[in-house]
């Protein structure tokens, strides 16, 4: 492809890359100048990424469009290869998206703990890292990629996260990696069963895979737990709250917002369509630990007493409905666990924007310290709190319904070579846990919102929701609006290309 469309995909990734390294090369005394140079940078790649969803073919058969590939490592069959499809397309523009929205955040908001400069450095190259996991058609080049993201999110959360930061960057850090080992294991394995051996995505899935179906179920076994870490999904998800919960307000929002996609992603985009013999047999493995997840992690939020650790809980769950649509094998649960992901991204991540303002005026996430009457206090804080929280349980008519009961949708008819009942019986403890969901929701917003404000707090003014927190969250508040009343916006650009590779999980 010529033109700008087959430079777009390597401008808009590689651009953070470049802003991080100017950043860096500040003076120690510019970080003012810093925070508005991470702003025009990923606002510069947002601008791309836009311009890309004007260009992008909408009826173009699920293709990859915005193609480009280069030589790398010829000996070994790896590329450079980068893409978009419908089902890269959303996640990228999410990325974009939530990226630029954390340094509009960040621009009155730095962490203490270390300078303004390194932190802009490292969220604008976690972009990267995400952006071209997302994009990436080479298993070795999507691997260096998902490793990129390690690193900054390692030091956002060691350096500028609270209390047991050391604890939790440490954590993530090894569980990631402890996850990629297996799975670049499982790549390697997969890329040298082709002849010739090629790392390409495309020709491994396109030439079909002459691998024994003994050798599918180990090589799908290592990426299982790459993916699965990173989802993350029961009982792989235990470094999740503790990441969550010291991360800084901005680590929080990419984490929640982006990094947990990438996992999901993998299922989609190489383990499933790869090893699809592999596929049907861990499918039902894979539904249970969503449900399992899913009833847990709500039974784990009426628990807790830590906001923020509240939320970092519920993602658990909601990413368990999101790999309960992937199990099911079929166009409609992937389509659903898409959608699920982007909504997700933009709900979760604006809770934790919240959680952090929140923090920032009562200076405890303790939620029986915080007492209640939040409305009267704040009353626009309290608002959008609030609205978050019941697009967060599925509400109808909120971005948040869609991917959960379409998920139970599709678990009623998985696909061919699934056992049905199962999957039905499945589908029943998934509703179980949306109702537990809207419980543990509605109880948060009762104890923060609602109720007699403490006498303390009576006696204290604080701040309603200033202008530069709205500038950041209103793109997030009006797309859970909008998603709900409009899912087409998703579905019509995932539907085209999910349908295209059907063929592998025996969708139809």
């Amino acid at each position: 492809m010529t033109g700008w469309k087959g430079a777009a995909v390597t401008i808009f990734t590689f651009l953070p890359a470049a802003g991080a390294i100017l950043v860096a090369l500040l003076p120690s005394s510019r970080d003012q100048a810093a925070k508005v140079l991470g702003v025009l940078i990923s606002g510069a790649a947002l601008v791309v990424g836009i311009a890309v969803l004007f260009g992008f073919d909408y009826g173009g058969g699920g293709g990859l469009q915005f193609e480009q590939q280069a030589s790398w490592i010829k000996s070994l069959g790896v590329g450079y290869h980068v893409g978009l499809d419908g089902i890269s397309l959303p996640l990228v523009e999410l990325t974009l998206l939530t990226t630029f929205l954390c340094a509009v955040y960040t621009v009155n908001r730095v962490p203490p703990g270390g300078s303004a400069k390194a932190f802009v450095a490292l969220m604008l190259l976690l972009e990267t890292g995400m952006l071209g996991t997302f994009v990436a058609f080479d298993l070795m080049l999507f691997f260096v990629f998902w490793e990129m993201v390690l690193v900054p999110m390692y030091f956002m959360i060691g350096i500028w996260g609270s209390g047991n930061r050391q604890y939790a960057a440490q954590k993530f850090f090894l569980f990631t990696f402890f996850g990629s080992v297996f799975m670049l294991l499982a790549f390697i394995g997969t890329a040298f069963q082709a002849s010739p051996h090629t790392f390409d995505i495309q020709l491994l899935g396109a030439n079909g895979t002459a691998i024994s179906h003994g050798l599918q179920l180990l090589l799908f076994a290592g990426m299982f737990l790459g993916f699965a870490v990173k989802v993350p999904m029961w009982p792989l998800h235990t470094w999740l709250p503790d990441a969550h919960t010291e991360a800084p307000t901005v680590g929080s929002v990419l984490l929640a917002g982006v990094l947990l996609k990438m996992g999901a992603y993998g299922f989609i985009r190489i383990a499933i369509p790869l090893l699809p013999y592999a596929a049907v047999k861990f499918a039902p493995l894979i539904a249970v630990l969503a449900v399992i997840a899913i009833v847990y992690a709500s039974l784990a939020c009426l628990a807790q007493r830590d906001l923020k650790r509240l939320i970092a809980f519920s993602s658990v769950g909601h990413m368990g409905f999101v790999m309960l649509g992937i199990a099911t094998l079929t166009p409609l649960g992937i389509n659903a666990a898409i959608f699920g992901m982007v909504a997700h991204g933009v709900i979760t991540g604006m809770l934790f924007f919240e959680v952090g303002s929140i923090y920032d005026r009562y200076h405890t996430r303790q939620i029986a310290e915080i007492g209640g009457g939040m409305t009267k206090l704040m009353p626009r804080m309290g608002a959008v709190f609030w609205l978050t929280c019941i697009a967060s349980l599925g509400l109808p008519g909120l971005a948040g319904f869609w991917g959960e009961v379409l998920a139970l949708f599709a678990a009623f008819n998985p696909a061919a070579g699934l056992n049905v009942a199962l999957f039905r019986t499945l589908m029943v403890f998934a509703g179980i846990g949306t109702i537990l969901t809207a419980g543990y929701l509605l109880w948060t917003v009762q104890r923060i919102n609602m109720g007699v404000l403490p006498e303390r707090w009576g006696q204290t003014t604080l701040v309603d929701t200033s202008r530069g927190e709205w500038v950041a969250w209103a793109p997030l508040v009006a797309l859970m609006v909008l998603l709900g009343l409009v899912p087409s916006l998703i579905f019509g650009i995932t539907n085209d290309a999910v349908t295209a590779i059907s063929r592998f999980f025996g969708g139809g």
